[in-house]
């Protein structure tokens, strides 16, 4: 699967002339900053026809929620990369279930990989964060997405945003067309980059009970 190819970098009061946009990384209200972004060549996604396939949420009160296969991580639980956590998911508007994502790596690329990202790419090293879903509730969540976000190793934002990946490199792969059954699982990748410090941490902050207290793989 490939998708558009875009930056926000999070830039300290600083402003750049090339198409801006107003970013608040989301994660800690100190860091909100003004960020430039920057598009790279599109190409379309066949599996993501439906719009409201676009706004992956999640609520762990909603029944199809339920714990499934093992106990729902709590927010704010901490596992080791390997380790395998439940948690609700909710994709669209109608894709709603109980998922196990287990970290399976998170690799360090080469500053030369985010060429396909252009000139505000310079500097940025990227992160390829490897993982396995599967479906343990047994609803129907093909075609859905997950995204999750590399970290510093204190938990701290890395100030950059990727929309995209890089092909050969980390492929970010929707769920099978089968992925309707308990067990039913796929393999796929989150692109993350820094220009600091190294990406130690992947979080999941899908939905509101997550978005402050995320569900964090350290390696």
């Amino acid at each position: 699967m490939t998708h558009k190819r875009r930056i926000v970098s999070a830039v300290a009061l600083t402003t750049l002339a090339l198409g801006l946009t107003a970013c608040n990384d989301g994660e800690d209200a100190a860091s909100t900053k003004e960020s430039p972004s920057a598009s790279a060549p599109a190409s379309s996604d066949p599996a993501s026809s439906d719009p409201g396939s676009k706004s992956p949420s999640a609520d762990p009160s909603d029944d199809a929620a339920a714990p499934a296969g093992g106990d729902v991580a709590a927010p704010g639980t901490k596992v080791k990369v390997g380790d395998r956590a439940v948690v609700p998911f909710t994709y669209g508007t109608t894709k709603k279930g109980t998922i196990a994502v287990t970290v399976t790596a998170i690799e360090k690329g080469a500053e030369a990989d985010m060429a396909p990202f252009g000139a505000k790419a310079k500097g940025m090293t990227p992160y390829y964060i490897r993982m396995k879903v599967e479906n343990v509730g047994g609803t129907d969540m093909s075609y859905s997405s997950l995204k999750l976000r590399g970290k510093l190793a204190d938990g701290a934002p890395t100030g950059v945003i990727l929309i995209g990946d890089l092909k050969g490199k980390c492929d970010s792969e929707s769920a099978p067309r089968d992925f309707t059954t308990k067990g039913a699982s796929y393999e796929t990748c989150s692109l993350s980059a820094t220009k600091t410090d190294p990406i130690a941490t992947a979080s999941f902050e899908e939905g509101d009970a997550y978005r402050d207290s995320p569900v964090l793989w350290t390696s």
